[in-house]
């Protein structure tokens, strides 16, 4: 009996990421509040976040995998989460430009007591930018949804100078690795 697999994301990248693995799965969105916490490190926030997604929907499946993830950005000492409007996608994209920052995704997977978590980093150079690049940019809307306010997988690939890690982590699931830690759930990609 193949074991039901639960993703605790409604992100069509991370869908489209654990597609690649060829696993049933259905997807749960979990209303587990995201707030960081003061005292943690990057990693430790993204981990613990991506814990409290998994662990709102895993009450509701304790017979499930369930898998969840979470992506920040963190530059100069501050986490760079989903802009909240034009304004704020300007500033942090502006913050971010001729810089180096990093991505880290933290996932959890979770079944019944057993529950794994890890995390990947990524660093990620961006080119100078110019002011009317990142206009055109915002206008095309595809920052409003993505920590940091871009997305590597778009037209925000433009703006990405040179990557040191993972791709996929940067995308929102380090899809390798995450592979890996199902098979030891006893789920199998091909």
């Amino acid at each position: 009996m193949t074991r039901q697999l639960i993703l605790a994301s409604q992100s069509p990248r991370r869908k489209e990421l654990l597609d690649l693995l060829q696993i049933p799965y259905s997807i749960v969105t979990s209303n587990a509040e995201e707030k960081l916490i003061r005292n943690f490190s990057p990693a430790e926030n993204v981990k613990w976040l991506a814990e409290q997604k998994v662990r709102a929907v895993a009450e509701q499946y304790p017979e499930a995998v369930v898998l969840g993830a979470d992506t920040i950005v963190f530059y100069d000492g501050a986490y760079l989460g989903k802009p909240k409007d034009a304004e704020d996608a300007k500033r942090m994209l502006s913050m971010l430009s001729g810089q180096t920052h990093s991505v880290l995704t933290g996932v959890c997977i979770k079944d019944g007591e057993r529950c794994e978590t890890f995390f990947e980093e990524t660093e990620v150079s961006f080119w100078p930018l110019e002011e009317k690049e990142i206009s055109a940019y915002i206008a095309t809307g595809e920052p409003f949804d993505k920590a940091g306010s871009y997305g590597i997988q778009g037209k925000g690939a433009l703006f990405v100078k040179q990557i040191k890690g993972d791709y996929y982590t940067v995308m929102g699931l380090p899809i390798s690795k995450t592979m890996r830690m199902l098979k030891t759930f006893d789920l199998h990609s091909f």
